[in-house]
């Protein structure tokens, strides 16, 4: 199937991690000041799933949680947003699986995570070996899951069976600098993913990082889309985007809100994009309502239960004045 034709069956098989977030209540605390903490699932592929199943499409995890009190919070919040969790396995010993800590607001913003031997780690080729790819319409990863092995090997096998099954694959760079070994390591792995995948998605950071130098982002992000990729989505923040499709370059704006804090944009953006494509949206209009689910993502405490449903981002988008020009 092409590109597209997976995207369009609305059926995605996601893989990474899914982990607890807790941040200081209500918005605007620091967390050395903390008295409560809002809870919440996080994770950047649980939360790409939970963002698409809320935009009506289906999605299923892989991954593996430690088998303990903070593993079966995150198994219960995968019920609570309709993803699919029976590729997820719960494991014993001393891996855990990842908490982060991160506060509600913009100004010295502080995200703490905590992923030391880190359950999601764990996933192995065993694990992905036992999908049935053909259930599938595409799979997606966030470069986190690449960062560490058994892991790494797992998700190229999940690569190579998914491309035997026709799947495309859709890659988030969402380079972590305290995930990797190094930053050469960082560098090699994730271009090799970049070469496998259909569609991909960095800020101007990512695709500098992997292209040796941010003055060189924009280039790779061409480069890739000339050799092997589909689409390329190259995000510069409040700049907005250059996504590469079809031969041509597009570029789009944001849209412009009262951020409370900086995280979980990417999470959406990648739902919305999808969710729109598969929508039959043409490239623009589904980048530009990523764009929109980014907006709303941080505008509001949490991440999982910040993305919004189709009701919420169509509401949005008919109150808001509309993107910045390019």
């Amino acid at each position: 199937m092409t590109v597209l034709d997976g995207i369009k069956t609305r059926n995605f098989l996601v893989i990474g991690r899914v982990g607890m977030d807790l941040s200081p209540d209500p918005a605007g605390t620091r967390t050395r000041d903390a008295q409560s903490m809002m809870v919440a699932m996080g994770g950047s592929s649980a939360n790409i799933a939970a963002g698409l199943v809320k935009l009506g499409c289906k999605a299923a995890l892989v991954t593996c949680v430690s088998d303990d009190a903070v593993g079966w919070y995150c198994l219960n919040q995968l019920d609570h947003y309709g993803v699919d969790r029976s590729h997820v396995k719960a494991i014993s010993g001393e891996s855990r699986t990842s908490l982060a800590v991160y506060e509600t607001r913009v100004d010295e913003h502080q995200s703490v995570i905590y992923r030391n031997n880190a359950a999601d780690f764990q996933m192995s080729v065993a694990d992905v070996e036992a999908v049935d790819y053909s259930g599938y319409g595409a799979l997606i990863t966030a470069g986190t899951v690449f960062a560490a092995e058994p892991s790494r090997s797992a998700t190229f096998r999940a690569f190579e069976l998914a491309r035997t099954a026709g799947l495309p694959i859709i890659f988030d760079i969402d380079y972590r600098p305290y995930s990797w070994p190094s930053a050469e390591v960082a560098a090699d792995v994730l271009s090799r993913a970049g070469a496998m995948a259909d569609v991909i998605v960095g800020n101007d950071e990512e695709f500098g990082f992997m292209a040796g130098g941010i003055d060189k982002g924009l280039e790779k992000a061409r480069e890739l889309a000339g050799s092997s990729a589909a689409i390329v989505v190259y995000k510069k923040g409040p700049e907005g985007a250059v996504t590469f499709a079809d031969n041509e370059e597009l570029r789009t704006g944001i849209y412009p809100v009262e951020a409370l804090k900086p995280t979980g944009a990417g999470d959406s953006f990648m739902a919305g994009l999808l969710a729109s494509l598969s929508e039959g949206r043409d490239i623009r209009d589904a980048v530009l309502r990523g764009s929109a689910c980014a907006s709303i993502v941080v505008s509001k405490p949490g991440c999982a239960p910040a993305m919004p449903t189709a009701i919420r981002l169509q509401a949005f988008l008919d109150s808001h004045p509309g993107p910045t020009p390019v």
